[in-house]
């Protein structure tokens, strides 16, 4: 993965203004790991992310980092929705009118999206790891939508802050590590190569917390939080940056041990939210692993 480096500027030249400003970086600092809140970004217009561009990156990507279907999507799904009938750079091209919803999934396997988003990361990475240690296995992500198109109800394993860049769109999240919101049982399979979409239903809608955000604006996303997003009267691009920690590696862990505890007939605990470790559960399951004895 190509990672910026300081560039030696040209005397007289000022170095770029940073994509997160000291405000916003102490607002993501005083919030991570596991509060939700929006934040400013400065990423603007960038070469990188309009429509021709991302439409010629899916073609550089290999298949399995392209998922796109309809937009007309509801809240909640069974399983992954059907696809479009219509290839992956029409749908990015033409999305406007295409009633579809795309990601374009570790687009840090292509050399300049990789720089674009380690320089990113590394504007935050002092307030990620006095908070959760090392930043490990960063990705990035591009959504691109249809006006009024549906992200289903699911939940993602990472770290995550969702940039937007062009329309609008509406988050939609839930408390991370409640069961009434996602059942333990979900994660414990999700770990184990289950899907990620939850099981919808309408009175769950009274314990999300609504994040509208238009350009200029990204919204945080704590690990395993649910969440579905609403996109507004336009298309819309949003660029999403990730990472783990070896509390949410721990955490996944923990649950995969969890799993097999409960195929024996016991009721094992969740594992705990931040700052809570979940070692004990972790090593063991590792442990278990290395032996060939956790499938």
């Amino acid at each position: 993965m190509g990672v910026q480096t300081p560039i030696d500027l040209p005397a007289g030249e000022a170095r770029p203004a940073p994509v997160f400003a000291e405000e916003a970086r102490a607002a993501f600092a005083r919030s991570y790991p596991e509060e939700p809140h929006v934040l400013a970004h400065g990423l603007g217009q960038n070469a990188l992310l309009t429509l021709d561009a991302l439409a010629a990156l899916a073609a550089r990507l290999p298949e399995r980092s392209i998922e796109y279907n309809r937009g007309d999507l509801p809240i909640g799904v069974d399983g992954k929705p059907e696809g479009t009938g219509l290839a992956i750079e029409d749908t990015i091209r033409h999305i406007a009118r295409s009633n579809s919803w795309a990601v374009l999934k570790n687009i840090e396997q292509v050399p300049e999206y990789a720089d674009l988003l380690m320089a990113l990361l590394d504007e935050i990475r002092p307030q990620i790891e006095a908070r959760t240690g090392a930043m490990l296995r960063p990705q990035g992500f591009v959504f691109i939508s249809s006006p009024d198109a549906v992200t289903p109800y699911h939940f993602d394993p990472e770290h995550n802050i969702l940039l937007q860049l062009v329309g609008r769109k509406t988050m939609t999240q839930f408390p991370a590590g409640d069961d009434r919101y996602a059942p333990d049982t979900i994660h414990e399979s999700y770990h184990a190569g289950g899907a990620r979409e939850l099981t919808w239903r309408d009175e769950l809608l009274a314990g999300g917390r609504e994040f509208a955000i238009g350009p200029g604006e990204a919204v945080y996303v704590p690990v395993m939080a649910p969440h579905f997003v609403r996109n507004g009267p336009d298309s819309s691009i949003s660029l999403s940056i990730t990472w783990r920690s070896d509390w949410s590696f721990a955490e996944a862990d923990a649950r995969g041990l969890n799993r097999l505890l409960r195929r024996i007939g016991l009721r094992p605990a969740p594992p705990g939210r931040w700052p809570a470790g979940n070692k004990g559960k972790a090593l063991a399951y590792r442990a278990l692993r290395r032996l060939g004895l956790a499938g």
